[in-house]
């Protein structure tokens, strides 16, 4: 049995930069990441809120979706993230205590 994964897209609170990223483990990568120990470039542009995520069945699987999408125009991947969060909500924002 495959392993699902994650690709997902994060933003800074005023939506000015976004960043995909791909894991096997939504919910602690985003806690890593709204603690500050994301990569270095989320760290630097405060990306914390979870705009978009998208399970994947296989971990490759999910890797190849990251590159499509990091290929993208930006104008494209904010049409996708508008296409299931209009609001520009942060996801996530009710997973933690």
């Amino acid at each position: 049995m495959k392993k699902v994964g994650y690709v997902y897209i994060i933003s800074n609170k005023n939506r000015t930069t976004l960043y995909i990223g791909v894991t096997n483990d939504i919910e602690a990568r985003i806690w890593e990441h709204k603690k500050g120990e994301g990569s270095f470039f989320t760290k630097k542009y405060k990306l914390t809120d979870l705009m978009y995520f998208e399970p994947i069945p296989g971990m490759q699987e999910a890797i190849n979706r990251e590159k499509q999408l990091k290929n993208w125009h930006r104008s494209w991947k904010w049409e996708l993230v508008k296409g299931s969060n209009p609001n520009l909500q942060d996801l996530a924002k009710d997973w933690y205590e």
